[in-house]
């Protein structure tokens, strides 16, 4: 069933409300009461606050399988420059204190106007299945933590325990073109805080000194050759240092450095390798500035690889390519970003399937395609100038998620 016009300026406008209105991670209070709200009117058995602001929503509808859709729900740290008439202008304080714009980047409001649609849409279907569709409203993937949050508050015995996992993310690929892919989907991620430990003093007499910062920009350079160098050519692997911050003041060296290293991987055995090399390095560097005092070296947030299952993955293609057509189904292979959805299945030991949805304006694409520019042209997620086209992006994300929950529930008993 096709979302009628209806609902389709319904949704329409929510996106452009949470769009205009995100919030930051485990922040998501607004969000979520609109979330709740709207779940309600619909008569479903609605669950709110777990894992601090995540909602969970449950349309029990017989005997069958239990199916899990999730959607994400926080906003990113980022000044928006889209120019459109509903961009955000939200102003808000980070967990450390410091005040930051704040933008839907990464699409997590069309991730949530989808599922609301999508549950619209099942619930109108509801004669036309049987099972259990838990639509689960997830705060904090960016911080990589909101999915295990949810579990730790107890998602698995507030929720009926699912079967399978679905969920699906919207990125820079034409708007109407869905990218399924059997196996790794996403890379795991790491984040680590690095502190290295000098002496301070005048810039006029390094001498009587130990300078983190030279110890720190050594660092950084040596940093970049564990993927070069021991890593195995052609598995994905990257190692990024997002944060550097030292000192005050150009003629004072500071005590202390700071260092923020990402890290993605897709193999374990290559995670804990690139791991282990980042601490070998850093404590390296760290004897050899003279520091007397080890570095603080935390992991501050990890999330798994996302994995999809390959008997359930290639099921849902079936599905998408009946609905959609084969033009309309690709398979981009794995990237180098990350998600904590895998947490929700294997919290549970069950599948999980997980999909893009594209957003981008389809001429717009096409054009930078042929002209070799699509990195440049096309926006992706992240960035300041993101924002999916409207439509056909939620049209079809709606669509996928209903045609997603329908392909593994059961036919009604007659």
């Amino acid at each position: 069933m096709v979302p009628n016009a209806d609902s389709l300026t319904s949704l329409t406008h929510l996106y452009k409300d949470l769009h205009a209105h995100p919030e930051l991670s485990f922040e998501e209070h607004r969000t979520a009461a609109i979330v709740a709200e709207r779940m309600s009117a619909l008569g479903l058995q609605v669950v709110e606050g777990i894992g601090g602001t995540g909602v969970a929503a449950v349309l029990a509808n017989g005997p069958g399988p239990t199916v899990w859709l999730r959607a994400d729900m926080d906003g990113l740290p980022v000044a928006e420059l889209t120019g459109l008439d509903y961009a955000s202008t939200a102003i808000a304080t980070t967990a450390d204190g410091v005040e930051t714009p704040v933008m839907h980047a990464c699409g997590h409001d069309m991730h949530v106007t989808w599922l609301v649609g999508a549950m619209e849409q099942l619930v109108a279907q509801r004669d036309e299945f049987s099972g259990t569709i838990v639509a689960v409203f997830q705060p904090a993937e960016e911080a990589i933590a909101g999915a295990q949050a949810m579990v730790d508050d107890g998602l698995l015995t507030k929720a009926p325990r699912p079967d399978l996992v679905l969920g699906q993310h919207v990125g820079p690929l034409p708007a109407g073109i869905i990218s399924l892919t059997s196996g790794a989907v996403m890379a795991a991620a790491d984040d680590i805080s690095v502190v290295m430990h000098g002496q301070g003093g005048h810039g006029s007499t390094p001498q009587r000194t130990i300078d983190p910062v030279l110890a720190a920009a050594s660092t950084v350079m040596r940093l970049q050759g564990i993927v070069s160098r021991e890593v195995t050519p052609g598995e994905l692997a990257v190692v990024t240092v997002g944060k550097l911050q030292a000192g005050t003041k150009s003629n004072i060296i500071p005590a202390d450095a700071s260092l923020g290293v990402n890290v993605r991987s897709v193999e374990a055995a290559t995670r804990e390798r690139i791991l282990a090399a980042v601490e070998r390095i850093v404590r390296a560097e760290a004897t050899a500035s003279g520091m007397t005092t080890d570095p603080d070296i935390t992991l501050l947030a990890s999330a798994p690889a996302t994995v999809n299952d390959a008997e359930a993955t290639e099921r849902l293609r079936a599905g998408f390519v009946d609905a959609f057509g084969e033009r309309a189904v690709i398979d981009y292979g794995t990237i180098s970003g990350s998600e904590d959805v895998s947490v929700l299945s294997s919290s549970a030991s069950v599948p999980l399937v997980f999909w893009f949805t594209g957003g981008a304006d389809p001429v717009a694409f096409a054009e930078a395609s042929a002209a070799g520019r699509v990195e440049i042209d096309i926006p992706s997620n992240h960035s300041p100038y993101f924002a999916p086209v409207i439509e056909p992006t939620l049209q079809r994300g709606v669509e996928a998620l209903v045609v997603a929950a329908r392909t593994f529930l059961e036919a009604p008993a007659g």
